[in-house]
């Protein structure tokens, strides 16, 4: 009788949490890649936003081993409780290495869009959703460029996105931090755009020259985000933190610039995992990369929203 009666409590204790919530949340697997939260308004929605990590192995709520900061689980969240539809994902990287069958060395950046595009497709052939949005954060705004000219979408939003190809993304940072590798890994990345491989470079510069991510950095420099944005034909959304320590706001000025009809949206103090961090206080701006229970700007919110719904 006891055990009947904490199944009883148990049934309604998940029934009282499912009615105070306004959404229904389910796992999905788009295909062995991919695998992904659906959370959906319980009363239906017609928009569908999906949302694309940035780099490394990044989970579908923008985590990785040493950060937690569930900043694109909130996104989520925060849009579906606006009445939208969202889709997130672990990157492919993430999903290779639970399974224990990471090989980098045959990564490329084109699997990114490949997975894209397959969780695109997924929802695509279900005809649930009458529109649907690619949201692209960080690394994950070219992957998304990328795959909406390989998709039918109704638009783009680039989020925290680089305005420039990846290698000089990387001089740019080099050039701020160890000025005098950037010469070294100047020629480093011509060597490896030239011939597909680098066998000289310094020390320094292996975490980012290593032999076995060479081939994902090769085909990863060949797309150029000024040049990706420009062929797309449908309404983009371009938004960016003046707090953001990774990504400058210049890099998002620069896509508007190539692609005049983007809406463009500078976000006061917010950083690179959507926080607003107030002032120049670095300490605080990388201790929120840590901090899962601080909110995400709500301006954030309110752009998204209203690029989706008008």
């Amino acid at each position: 009788m006891k055990y009947v009666h904490l199944v009883i409590l148990a049934f309604l204790a998940s029934h009282i949490v499912y009615s105070q919530n306004s959404s229904i949340e389910r796992d999905v697997k788009v295909n062995p890649y991919v695998y992904g939260t659906l959370l959906q308004p319980k009363e239906g929605a017609d928009n569908l936003v999906i949302i694309i990590p940035g780099s490394g192995p990044t989970d579908r709520n923008g985590n990785q081993q040493l950060t937690r900061n569930n900043s694109l689980r909130i996104l989520a969240e925060k849009l579906t409780a606006s009445g939208i539809a969202t889709f997130r994902y672990d990157k492919r990287v993430l999903t290779l290495l639970k399974k224990g069958a990471l090989q980098e060395e045959k990564l490329r950046f084109d699997d990114f869009v490949d997975d894209a595009v397959a969780a695109i497709n997924y929802f695509s052939s279900r005809n649930k959703y009458r529109n649907i949005y690619i949201v692209g954060h960080s690394q994950g705004s070219l992957v998304g460029m990328i795959a909406a000219q390989q998709s039918e979408i109704s638009g783009f939003i680039s989020l925290a996105g680089p305005g420039q190809t990846i290698d000089q993304t990387i001089l740019s940072q080099i050039e701020l931090q160890m000025p005098d590798l950037k010469d070294k890994a100047k020629d480093a990345f011509i060597q490896l755009k030239e011939n597909g491989k680098v066998k000289k470079y310094s020390p320094a510069l292996s975490s980012i020259f290593r032999p076995e991510t060479q081939p994902f950095m090769a085909s990863w420099m060949q797309y150029d985000p000024k040049v990706e944005i420009q062929k797309l034909q449908i309404p983009v959304l371009i938004v960016n933190g003046t707090n953001d320590i990774q990504v400058d706001t210049n890099e998002a000025t620069s896509l508007k610039e190539v692609k005049s009809d983007a809406s463009l949206v500078l976000i006061e103090n917010m950083n690179h995992v959507l926080r607003i961090i107030e002032g120049t206080d670095s300490l605080e701006n990388t201790k929120s990369y840590n901090e899962p229970k601080r909110p995400i700007s709500e301006e954030l919110i309110n752009a998204i929203t209203d690029f989706v719904t008008k």
